[in-house]
């Protein structure tokens, strides 16, 4: 089940649903990159970057980038009036000391139990783990963007991770391109499911179990 562009900006625009104004927010590689797009202008968030910003602003147009502003992962941002430039050791003193409101980022596996397993496969070579778990540890919400299943079929939400873990019980929220979960003291809880999918494919596809919620959506 591949994933293409509008399904990518659609997680995106529903993850960005969760930020809210004056949060300092850190985003991940891949389609958490994108969620910036989608918070409105009139909202005063502030974006970090492991690699020494605070105040990154949408992805810029293209023929527009500046070779002189990146993310952390090497991606052309902007930055919005306020932004501030500092080194890698103060960006991670932020992430440590707790000041990251929500940390938005991708997974290869989650557990029912929140586990995050996003940095590596054994026996492909990996740039390293980055700010990951930091970020997974220290923000106040964890939201987990990625393919409900993987290349081959498998669920990559599971009772259990099989992949070495990034952090331990640290996911709140799990968007996909099939559904949206909760992550509670409980276990899973589906809170949404995504057009063109139904219930039944959420059950075929997820590897845990999972209640569902009363005031279930269809989005």
């Amino acid at each position: 089940m591949g994933m293409g562009i509008n399904v990518r900006e659609r997680i995106a625009k529903r993850a960005a649903a969760e930020i809210t104004d004056r949060m300092t927010v850190n985003l991940g590689i891949g389609i958490p990159t994108l969620v910036a797009n989608y918070v409105p202008d009139s909202m005063k968030v502030m974006f970090h970057a492991e690699n020494g910003i605070l105040g990154t602003g949408p992805s810029p147009e293209n023929g527009d980038e500046d070779a002189n502003l990146c993310n952390a992962g090497g991606f052309p941002i902007t930055v919005i009036p306020g932004a501030s430039y500092f080194d890698s050791a103060t960006a991670f003193g932020i992430i440590r000391r707790g000041l990251v409101d929500v940390t938005i980022l991708g997974a290869l596996e989650v557990s029912e139990r929140g586990d995050l397993a996003n940095w590596i496969i054994p026996g492909k070579k990996v740039p390293g783990v980055g700010g990951a778990i930091e970020l997974a540890q220290k923000s106040k919400k964890v939201i987990v963007l990625m393919n409900h299943i993987s290349k081959n079929g498998s669920p990559k939400i599971l009772k259990t991770c099989n992949l070495p873990l990034t952090a331990p019980q640290c996911v709140d929220l799990i968007i996909t391109d099939m559904a949206v979960f909760e992550v509670g003291a409980r276990g899973l809880v589906l809170l949404e499911v995504m057009v063109p999918y139904t219930k039944e494919d959420v059950d075929k596809y997820t590897g845990a179990e999972f209640a569902v919620s009363e005031n279930l959506k269809t989005i």
